[in-house]
């Protein structure tokens, strides 16, 4: 998983060298190739430094000369001329605003808002105030914890949206499906989900099921959004709000956040 691959290997001074070669390779090239973009030369320097680096977003950064990059997972700065990178989280000091983070919440908004509520098993009182998503493992233990307090988040006026992220990864190193991943498509695929569900939190077995299910898709989808863990919880406008959490914290959380509930 690039999660802790490709952006790790900027940490060496091998692959520091590794990334500005393919740069000065670049110059070299464009003295007789067409001019390519700033946006061109950042993904390629990218993609020099890890040619499966998923490349979600390239955009702008608020400091000159830098493009910031979402790839696999990972928020990057990379220069426009594709010489420099560096990682780590930008504070607008005159604000006092984290610009990673608001990054971050807006490409994970965009690409929840894609996600149909058919795919996510949802708890939801009638006339819900807040609605978060919650990327979860039935075997986690802290999975398990929140999930004993549903009824009572519904009664605070919050609706649990949860979306598969078995912590096991899809396949084992043998290139088998996990057990954990295993028994996930089998909750998706039972005639009652959220029954199943409920059932498998407290560590009874769903029946063996299969059928075309978003089980895989969910678990890419948390890693494209830096999703390391679960339980992770995500609210509406993109932000994460944490872990493991009482339905107190949960509200105070997004009342914190300035996330207006639903009239």
């Amino acid at each position: 998983m690039f999660k802790n691959g490709w952006l790790a290997l900027c940490a060496s001074v091998v692959c520091a060298f590794a990334f500005a070669q393919p740069a000065r390779a670049a110059d070299d090239a464009a003295k007789d190739a067409p001019k390519a973009s700033a946006e061109d030369i950042v993904r390629q320097a990218v993609t020099g430094l890890a040619s499966k680096a998923q490349i979600e977003s390239i955009r702008p950064s608020p400091i000159p000369g830098f493009y910031q990059v979402i790839a696999s997972g990972q928020l990057v700065y990379v220069s426009a001329d594709g010489k420099y990178m560096f990682t780590g989280n930008l504070i607008d000091l005159a604000s006092k605003k984290d610009m990673s983070d608001l990054l971050w919440a807006d490409f994970r908004k965009a690409q929840l808002d894609k996600l149909p509520a058919s795919d996510r098993i949802v708890f939801a009182p009638a006339r819900p105030r807040y609605k978060v998503s919650v990327f979860t493992d039935v075997n986690c233990g802290y999975c398990r914890a929140l999930h004993q307090h549903v009824e009572d988040f519904n009664k605070a006026g919050i609706a649990l949206e949860y979306i598969a992220w078995p912590r096991e990864g899809v396949l084992s190193t043998g290139g088998n499906p996990t057990p954990t991943y295993t028994e996930m498509v089998s909750v998706w695929c039972a005639a009652d989900r959220k029954a199943a569900f409920s059932a498998a939190k407290e560590g009874k077995q769903p029946k063996a099921a299969s059928c075309a299910n978003p089980v895989k898709s969910e678990f890419d989808l948390g890693v494209r959004l830096g999703v390391t863990g679960t339980p992770t919880i995500v609210a509406e406008d993109g932000t994460v709000l944490g872990g493991y959490m009482t339905p107190d914290q949960l509200l105070q959380a997004l009342q914190k956040r300035g996330i207006k509930p639903a009239s």
